[in-house]
């Protein structure tokens, strides 16, 4: 058995020239016993190559591109009928950023967390984090019943309070048959509207967050339609008032979407999504639960105008969907009670626009990219206290060089601002530099 795994990864690494992905250890289990003395060994080698190229296409077709997608697994275990692939891949990734003339309060950059009052404890912060470092495992299975089976979890390690390297669960979700169940990136974001940023959060007109959901696509016309629904958990983020409490949710959230894709291995598409939510809570004045109904639309999409250029963006907007815009997730912006009547409860007014380009000057080696976010809260009977958030803008430009296919450098400098609802207004400055090696 031994000698069938060193073959098998001898056989892959004499590729190693070509520009298509090999792992860097590719393992088959073998039977035990010989085939006889001649060209046995010269049929094993073969036979696992094959087995290996099979496995290796299984994970490019499996494998998705877009917005912290991990790259495809260096370690691939194997059976020897290729039923069964596991992939164990990950990067060590360190950033190290200084904040100036204004410090945002938070490992990452968001402007909604930008301070609005200088301070001398809040004017510089420079900050080292290696918590954005990744470990996954991916599985695919070939069942002559469900098809190709693709099994995925990862973890970084920002969990619990900044700095405390706790491990965090990211992704774990199995997907078959256009189905996917479990905890993965929210049905509603589209991956590839966005360039890659240093910055972990990326454009706070984005929504790049997680949720457990139950998922089915649909893909159609050879790939170059896709449709897709999804039931995914709540989390309800309100500002309750003296009148109202919060309680259990009932209605999983439903966010739908339909993408067209053109262009050489379909580089550009746009994409129309939306999500509808019922939001409960309890009337603490009458004694009863109540509800709230909230929507959200977003048109995305990535124009790949040639190998040298190419155009992002996203545009939202909808009432009581702050999960669904990066800088407010968590705000207590889904409703307010109502300023003209604090026995009523309103939800809120949002949007988001975001746009990006990306100019690479040596493709998939050397790039740079730059563009402009801004997200706002309009006001609905008024302002319910003058310290709310009304608008929060993001400003990036980056520049990243990949020495090797697993070696990454970049540098990035950002800018922020918050203006609250009574006009008073805050900004931050981050300049970062990113080391990451892909393992």
């Amino acid at each position: 058995m031994l000698a069938a795994l060193l073959l098998s990864v001898g056989g892959v690494s004499a590729q190693s020239s070509s520009e298509e992905y090999q792992p860097t250890v590719f393992m088959m289990l073998s039977e035990r016993g010989g085939r006889g003395h001649h060209g046995g060994a010269y049929e094993l080698v073969a036979e696992q190559q094959r087995g290996a190229n099979d496995v290796i296409e299984m994970f490019e077709m499996t494998s998705r591109e877009g917005f912290q997608q991990t790259p495809n697994p260096q370690f691939i275990f194997s059976t020897r009928n290729n039923r069964f692939a596991l992939g164990i891949g990950g990067y060590i990734n360190l950033r190290t950023s200084y904040d100036f003339k204004g410090a945002v309060d938070d490992i990452d950059f968001v402007p909604y967390a930008i301070p609005m009052t200088a301070t001398y404890a809040n004017r510089q912060r420079v900050m080292m984090d290696a918590t954005a470092s990744r470990l996954f495992t991916k599985a695919v299975i070939k069942s002559r019943k469900l098809g190709p089976v693709v099994a995925y979890v990862d973890m970084d390690f920002r969990g619990g309070e900044e700095f405390s390297y706790t491990p965090h669960l990211r992704s774990a979700y199995v997907s078959m048959l256009g189905f996917t169940a479990g905890r993965d990136v929210t049905t509603f974001c589209d991956l590839r509207a966005v360039p890659e940023t240093i910055d972990h959060r990326g454009p706070n007109a984005y929504n790049f967050n997680f949720a457990t959901m139950l998922r089915y696509e649909l893909s159609v016309l050879q790939n170059h339609l896709t449709m897709g629904l999804a039931l995914e958990m709540p989390v309800v983020s309100g500002t309750y008032g003296e009148h109202f409490r919060p309680i259990s949710q009932r209605v999983p959230d439903v966010p739908m979407y339909v993408e067209y894709s053109w262009g050489r291995e379909c580089r550009s598409h746009v994409r129309a999504s939306a999500v509808l939510r019922n939001m409960y809570l309890h009337n603490a004045t009458t004694g009863e639960n109540t509800s709230l109904f909230g929507w959200g639309v977003q048109a995305s999409g990535r124009l790949a105008l040639c190998d040298m250029f190419t155009l992002y963006f996203n545009g939202i907007y909808g009432k009581g969907i702050t999960p669904y815009i990066q800088d407010l997730t968590g705000s207590g912006l889904d409703f307010t009670p109502n300023p003209e009547n604090l026995n009523q409860i309103q939800t809120m007014p949002m949007w988001a626009v975001q746009g990006s380009a990306q100019v690479n000057i040596i493709p998939e080696v050397f790039w740079f990219s730059g563009g402009y976010s801004v997200a706002r809260v309009e006001q609905h009977n008024g302002y319910y206290a003058a310290s709310e958030y009304r608008r929060g803008t993001y400003i990036f430009g980056n520049v990243f060089y990949k020495l090797t296919d697993n070696f990454t450098l970049a540098a990035e400098y950002l800018h922020g601002g918050r203006k609250n609802m009574d006009g008073l207004k805050g900004d931050a400055n981050r300049l970062s530099i990113m080391v990451q090696y892909n393992f």
